[in-house]
């Protein structure tokens, strides 16, 4: 298990909010999910701290947990013409998937950097040890 290095809070706090978590200035995405290579900042090197599917599955789970099952307890939404729910429903989801997905990454990159994790340490990656 890996120790806490740097402030937890901090670091997810900060990837949250974009921002690089070693500084909190920097920007962490240099498009919608491509982190940057380096911090404009603090040059700090952001590129090696391994997201991979971590935050697509909490982002499956959030939405799915908070949204999809007390959505399935409505009344309205068997009640009425799937000509007005469908779309309703369908653009939600895909709108708060969409907003929730780079926040949640970046509170995961902020959570690798607290724990030290970087792309190096291969034997901490599961899908390493399938292969």
């Amino acid at each position: 298990m890996a120790e806490i290095r740097h402030p937890l809070g901090r670091s997810v706090s900060r990837g949250l909010q974009h921002h690089c978590p070693a500084c909190g200035k920097g920007r962490l995405f240099r498009k919608y999910l491509k982190v940057s290579e380096r911090c404009e900042a603090c040059d700090h090197e952001l590129g090696r701290y391994p997201a991979d599917d971590g935050p697509a599955y909490l982002t499956i789970l959030l939405v799915g947990h908070l949204i999809v099952a007390p959505m399935l307890f409505f009344p309205i939404v068997w009640e009425s013409s799937a000509f007005y729910s469908v779309p309703i429903i369908l653009g939600s989801l895909g709108l708060i998937t969409l907003l929730a997905l780079p926040r949640i990454k970046g509170g995961w990159i902020g959570l690798m950097y607290a724990l030290g994790m970087r792309d190096t340490e291969a034997r901490f990656h599961t899908a390493d040890a399938a292969d």
